[in-house]
């Protein structure tokens, strides 16, 4: 990774998630220097609870502090950390967990005044009564609930990264009575920063225990975090959803890392990242050099749509539009957009499937629009017929200009694309679209629900079995597409306010993604790699404008904060509500602000 200096390099880390095991990696060298990791992971979590304690007007020697302790390096963070804040008069009391624990930070823990209470009668832990009865394990247990609910904080240090799958024994029931199993947290979406008046206030140390680390699941009981406190790296479960979002507001704890050569598993879009993807006009230019817009959306039934794809488009730096459908719809998207060309014609990108009708929909007949699309993208269909033919047909294919698939028209892709087909599903639509190609048990079909609990991983799936590059749309958008050696590569965008959710959004993204599409020229061609990178800036730039037209600072992903480096920024505008019109009349003042 080229990294010209230290601002490249923070940027990389804040924008970046690698996995555990690469983590570790980038920890080794600095261990074997002697670099004392533990001691400051322990002083930012210390930090980042008093100053969380700061906000809701606590005094930190007034406060009852909770340390979940762990039998490993993650509970040893804990007990550092709840030394330094016994030290400062608070509280602190250290449930542990499993049987033992880190020995060195257990000393400090006990000299800084801290007490502990053992939950398993097979523990050995100097000092702490043991082989207590099955009864008063139970007693115990309930005992370490009910305190930790009466807290002020509880430091969650119980598996950090170091567990996958589903928590059992003693940290599940901890989890499953203090937090959640496994749906996202139930709360309001509110601005970053925010102080919600709940208490205890829960303070995760590197991941909250129960979430998947590395793939963003949320495998069983979990606790949902106000403020995940993360060491080195960002790690998946920190952008990738569901999980992303039981991590509250990111710290991240620069241990100086180097990042020149490990890949990140995931990436988060950024302001800088999305603007990459706006051509701007040359003075050389014509209508057609700006990119011309392709558009087979809305029907009879759903006329709104194909004005909402043709608005949008517009405003988002094509130099034309062609739309194709229906006479009503014709009629519609003249009056909003007069610029706009009907009928064929050359273009350089396709927008298909925006408010027309899946076959299941569709009572009356089939669709003129359906019959369009299914025409339209035989040409994209690929082969494994290895003749002469077969291999003329690919080069046809994959010659296309690059195609946004939504909707209706999903239902109509074939099996095999090639990437510069981008489909954008919602959970619905893929658990359809997934359903229909490929899944084993024909008994059980895949359902919304499902792609809400593992989005990456049908996201990926959907990638692998078509070859199209997906964009799977929710408050963190998943980006899946190939790189440059054509490995699996996952983009992230999670710029959007949940204002963003309404009716008709889907459809302004379709046109704001044609439009980028359009205006790339032949570097998609030369570089179908940027391919997902365009749609991930789409994504942002979408966002962006809900963000500005709903006044609100509140998005699906909070970039992290620096441990050290100030005092966190508090904002108070949720915003208010906003119509997918209201989007499309702030995308100039988006591209204005990216441009800028």
């Amino acid at each position: 990774m080229d990294i010209a200096n230290d601002a490249d390099r923070l940027q990389v880390l804040l924008y970046s998630a690698y996995d555990s095991d690469t983590v570790r990696g980038m920890e080794r060298p600095l261990l074997d220097d002697g670099v004392p990791l533990m001691r400051m992971a322990a002083s930012a979590v210390a930090d980042t609870t008093m100053r969380l304690l700061d906000d809701e007007d606590l005094a930190v020697e007034d406060s009852r502090i909770v340390v979940l302790a762990g039998a490993g390096d993650n509970g040893g963070d804990g007990l550092y950390a709840g030394a330094l804040l016994a030290q400062e008069g608070a509280q602190v009391t250290a449930v542990a967990v499993g049987r033992s624990l880190h020995d060195a930070a257990f000393a400090a823990f006990v000299h800084a005044g801290g007490r502990v209470l053992v939950l398993d009668p097979n523990a050995d832990i100097p000092g702490c009564a043991t082989g207590f009865s099955a009864g008063e394990a139970g007693e115990r247990l309930q005992a370490a609930v009910e305190y930790a609910k009466g807290s002020h904080v509880v430091l969650d240090a119980m598996t950090g990264i170091g567990v996958s799958g589903a928590l059992r024994g003693i940290p599940g029931t901890l989890a499953s009575s203090l937090g959640r199993i496994s749906t996202p947290p139930d709360r309001p979406a509110l601005p970053h920063g925010e102080p919600t008046g709940d208490l205890p206030l829960v303070v995760a140390v590197d991941a909250p225990s129960g979430v998947g680390v590395n793939d963003g699941t949320l495998p069983g009981a979990y606790i949902p975090a106000d403020v995940t406190v993360t060491f080195g790296a960002m790690k998946p479960c920190a952008m990738v959803p569901p999980a992303a979002y039981a991590c509250g507001r990111l710290v991240l704890v620069d241990f100086g890392f180097d990042i020149t050569d490990p890949m990140p598993a995931f990436e988060m879009t950024d302001s800088d990242f999305a603007a990459e993807s706006i051509r701007l006009p040359h003075l050389e230019d014509g209508k057609y050099s700006r990119g011309v817009v392709g558009l087979v959306t809305g029907s009879a039934r759903y006329p709104g749509a194909a004005v909402l794809t043709a608005k949008s488009a517009a405003r988002s730096n094509a130099g034309m539009i062609r739309y194709m459908g229906p006479q009503r719809a014709q009629d519609m998207v003249l009056t909003a957009v007069p610029e706009a060309v009907l009928g064929k014609g050359h273009v350089q990108s396709w927008v298909i499937g925006s408010g027309v009708p899946s076959s299941s929909d569709d009572g009356a007949g089939e669709d003129i629009q359906r019959k369009t699309i299914a025409v339209l993208l035989e040409h994209y269909a690929l082969t494994n017929d290895d003749s002469t033919e077969g291999r003329q047909r690919n080069a046809e294919a994959y010659a296309m200009p690059p195609i946004m698939v939504d909707a209706g028209a999903l239902s109509l892709l074939p099996a095999h694309v090639p990437a510069q087909v981008v489909i954008t599903p919602h959970a619905g639509e893929l658990a359809a679209l997934l359903n229909r190609l490929h899944h084993d048990d024909a008994d059980s079909p895949l359902t919304p629900q499902d792609i809400q609990a593992e989005p990456l991983r049908y996201a990926t799936m959907a990638h692998e079995l078509t070859g199209a590059t997906v964009l799977l749309k929710g408050a963190i958008t998943i980006v899946v597409g190939t790189d440059e050696e054509k490995r699996s590569r996952v983009i992230l965008s999670g710029r959007a306010p949940a204002w963003l959710s309404t009716a008709g959004a889907g459809d302004v993204l379709a046109g704001m993604l044609g439009a980028l599409l359009a205006q790339q020229g032949d570097l998609l061609a030369d570089e179908p790699a940027h391919l997902p990178e365009v749609a991930a800036s789409a994504a942002y730039l979408h966002g962006l404008a809900a963000a500005t037209a709903s006044e609100s600072e509140q998005r699906g992903w909070n970039r992290p904060e620096l441990a050290g480096r100030g005092k966190q920024q508090r904002f108070s505008s949720l915003g208010h509500p906003i119509i997918a019109t209201d989007v499309i009349a702030s995308i100039p003042q988006a591209f204005d602000e990216l441009i800028r």
